[in-house]
C-alpha cells in the first residue's frame, strides 16, 4: 500500500512539475520580475520539506516557541530580554549545526534535529518592525509557506502590526493560517479563555474561515510541564496534518493554491491588457466613423457645388443660345451681310466671334467666381476631417498604465506606437505635398503659383481651386473652339435650325462633360487624402492585430493551466480526505 502511494505521489509531482513549468513559461510572458521568481522558488521548492513561516511581533515569545516546539534541549533560536531576531532565520535540517548568512536580512540555519526532515521553520522579524523586512519575507517565503503560523502576546493578542501583516499576506496569498497564544502562564484560566475567543472572533472578521487557535506556553514545555504546555495538542495537530505522512500532499496542495494566487494575477493583468486593446479598437473605429462621416459630409458639398456650376453653366448658355437664335433671324443676317458690304458695322462673322468672346468671358469668369465661393467649403471640410483625426489621436484613452504590475513592457510598446502615429500624423498635416493630387489628375500646368508658398491642410483650398479652374478652362475653351469652327462654315445660305440645334447639343454635352469631370475629379481626390490619411494608421492596425491574438492565446494558455491546476488540486484533496 505504501509502495502505490508513494508511486501516486511521483505521479503527482510529475504533473505539479509540468503545470509549474507550463506556469513559469506563461508567467514570463509578463515583465514582472517578482511573479516569475516566485514561480521559479515554487518549482525548486516542491520537493522542500514542508515549509512553517513563523510570525508575530517583537517580545510575543516567537523564539521560545520554535525553541520549545522542536524540543532538543538546546537554544536554537536565541532568547534575551532584547529583540534577538534582527533578521530572518530560516531553519532547517543539517548533519551538523551551521550557520550562513546569506544577506544582511536572511540566515540559514542548519540542525542535526529529526523533526526538521519533515518541515522546516523561518522565523522573522517582529511585524513591529517588519518594514524593512518585508519584501525579502512576502517576496520569498510567503509564497513559498505551507503554513503561516501567527504567534500572539497571550496579554494582549490585539496590536495592529500582526493583524495589519495578516491582512497584507491574506489578500496577495492563500495561505494556510495556525494562530497561537504564547505564554498563556501569565494568565488566568478566565482570561485565556476570552483571548482565545478574541483572536477566534478577530480571525472570522478578517476572513479567515474556521481558524484554529491554541495557546501554549514555552516555559512550561522547556521546564519539562508537557502536560500543561499546550504543546500536545499543537504537535496532534502538526502530526495529523503533516508529519502523519500528509506533509508531501500538503505541500503540493500549498503549492497549488500558491499558483491559484499567481494565475488571478495574471489574469487582472490580461484583464486590463484587453480593455485597451477593446478602448484602442473603439478609437480605431471612431477614426474610421470620423472620416467617413466627413467623407460624406465632403461628398456632399462636392455634388453642391458641381450643380450650382453646372446651373450657372446652363443659365449662361441658355442665354446666349437666345441671343444666337435671334441674330441668326433671317432677316437680321441679310442685315449684316449687306452691313458687313457698305458699311463699317460687324459683318455676320465678326458678329459671330464677338458672341464666342462674350460668351467665353462669361463662362470664365461667372463660373471661377462660383467656384472660388464653393471650393472654400469643400476644402474646409477635408481640413476639419483631418483635424478630427488629429484630436482623436492626441486623446486617445491609456487604460494600460506604464508601469503595469504584469504587462509594462506591452504599455511601452502601445505608448511607442502611438508617440509614432502623432508624430508621423502631425508631419503628414504639415506636409503640402500629402494634399497634391500627383495620381489623381494632372493638374502641374493648371495649378496656381501659390501652391508652391503653402504647406500641410492649408494647400486644400488652393489646390481645389487651380484644379477645378483648370477644368472648367480645358471644358469652356474645348466647346469655344468646337463653335468656332461650327460658325466659321456660317453662309448666306445656312441653316438655321441645324446651327441652333448644334449649338444646343455642344452646350449641353459641355454641361454634362463639366459635371462628369468635377465629379470624377473631387470625389476622387476627396478618396485620395483619405486613404493617405488612413496609411498613417498601418503600424497602429498592426499592433491591434498582434495584440488581439496574443491576448487570445494568454486567454487559452490561462484557462488551460486552470483546468490542469483545478485537477491536480482536487485529486490531492480527495486523498487527504
Amino acid at each position: 500500500m505504501t509502495e502505490l502511494l508513494d508511486q501516486q505521489i511521483h505521479q503527482w509531482r510529475q504533473r505539479l512539475q509540468l503545470l509549474m513549468t507550463s506556469l513559469a513559461h506563461f508567467i514570463g510572458q509578463g515583465e514582472n520580475e517578482d511573479l516569475q521568481r516566485t514561480v521559479q522558488d515554487l518549482m525548486h521548492r516542491s520537493a522542500d520539506p514542508f515549509l512553517f513561516v513563523i510570525v508575530g511581533e517583537v517580545k510575543a515569545g516567537k523564539s521560545s516557541f520554535i525553541n520549545a516546539l522542536l524540543d532538543t534541549g538546546t537554544e536554537i533560536c536565541k532568547v534575551a530580554p532584547q529583540p534577538m531576531t534582527d533578521c530572518i532565520q530560516q531553519i532547517i535540517y543539517g548533519e551538523t549545526e551551521e550557520q550562513t548568512q546569506i544577506n544582511p536580512y536572511l540566515r540559514i540555519v542548519k540542525q542535526p534535529v529529526d523533526i526538521l526532515k519533515d518541515f522546516a521553520i523561518v522565523d522573522t522579524p517582529g511585524t513591529n518592525t517588519i518594514v524593512q523586512h518585508h519584501q525579502e519575507i512576502t517576496e520569498r517565503f510567503i509564497p513559498a509557506s505551507d503554513l503561516i503560523v501567527f504567534v500572539f502576546e497571550a496579554k494582549n493578542p490585539y496590536r495592529q502590526s500582526s493583524w495589519e501583516f495578516l491582512s497584507f499576506i491574506r489578500d496577495d496569498w492563500r495561505k494556510k493560517i495556525l494562530f497561537v497564544l504564547q505564554q498563556k502562564d501569565l494568565l488566568t484560566d478566565e482570561e485565556l479563555r476570552i483571548n482565545t475567543a478574541g483572536v477566534h472572533q478577530h480571525a472570522v472578521d478578517q476572513g479567515i474561515v474556521d481558524p484554529v487557535v491554541f495557546s501554549v506556553s514555552a516555559r512550561d514545555e522547556i521546564n519539562g510541564h508537557k502536560d500543561i504546555s499546550g504543546f500536545g495538542p499543537l504537535r496532534e495537530h502538526i502530526q495529523s496534518t503533516v508529519t502523519g505522512g500528509k506533509a508531501p500532499l500538503l505541500k503540493m496542495e500549498s503549492i497549488l493554491l500558491t499558483a491559484e494566487t499567481l494565475l488571478d494575477k495574471m489574469d487582472m493583468g490580461i484583464v486590463d491588457r484587453k480593455n485597451q486593446w477593446e478602448s484602442d479598437k473603439a478609437f480605431r473605429i471612431r477614426i474610421g466613423e470620423a472620416l467617413d462621416q466627413q467623407g460624406l459630409l465632403s461628398q456632399n458639398q462636392v455634388h453642391t457645388l458641381i450643380d450650382a456650376i453646372t446651373r450657372d453653366f446652363h443659365r449662361i448658355t441658355t442665354t446666349f443660345g437666345v441671343e444666337l437664335s435671334e441674330g441668326l433671324s433671317f432677316l437680321t443676317v441679310i442685315n449684316k451681310t449687306i452691313a458687313g458690304i457698305f458699311s463699317k458695322q460687324a459683318t455676320l462673322k465678326e458678329w459671330l466671334q464677338d458672341l464666342i468672346r462674350r460668351l467665353e468671358h462669361a463662362l470664365q469668369t461667372d463660373l471661377r467666381m462660383k467656384l472660388d465661393q464653393q471650393i472654400v467649403d469643400v476644402a474646409d471640410r477635408i481640413q476639419q476631417m483631418a483635424r478630427v483625426i488629429e484630436y482623436e489621436i492626441r486623446n486617445s484613452p491609456n487604460e494600460l498604465s506604464l508601469d503595469h504590475e504584469i504587462f509594462s513592457d506591452i504599455a511601452e510598446r502601445r505608448a511607442q506606437v502611438l508617440r509614432e502615429l502623432l508624430a508621423s500624423f502631425t508631419s503628414f498635416l504639415q506636409r503640402g505635398e500629402n494634399f497634391m493630387p500627383d495620381d489623381v489628375f494632372d493638374a502641374s500646368k493648371n495649378m496656381a503659383p501659390q501652391v508652391a508658398a503653402g504647406s500641410g491642410i492649408a494647400v486644400i483650398g488652393v489646390v481645389l481651386a487651380a484644379v477645378t479652374k483648370g477644368m472648367v478652362f480645358d471644358i469652356t475653351g474645348g466647346i469655344l473652339t468646337g463653335l468656332g469652327v461650327l460658325f466659321a462654315g456660317i453662309t448666306f445660305g445656312f441653316q438655321r435650325r441645324s446651327i441652333l440645334r448644334k449649338y444646343k447639343n455642344e452646350m449641353a454635352q459641355g454641361e454634362s462633360q463639366l459635371h462628369q469631370e468635377l465629379e470624377s475629379k473631387l470625389l476622387s481626390y476627396i478618396q485620395t487624402i483619405r486613404q493617405r490619411i488612413e496609411s498613417n494608421f498601418d503600424r497602429f492596425d498592426l499592433h491591434l492585430q498582434r495584440e488581439e491574438k496574443d491576448i487570445l492565446r494568454l486567454e487559452n494558455d490561462l484557462k488551460q493551466i486552470r483546468n490542469n491546476r483545478q485537477n491536480l488540486l482536487l485529486e490531492l484533496q480527495n486523498s487527504l480526505v
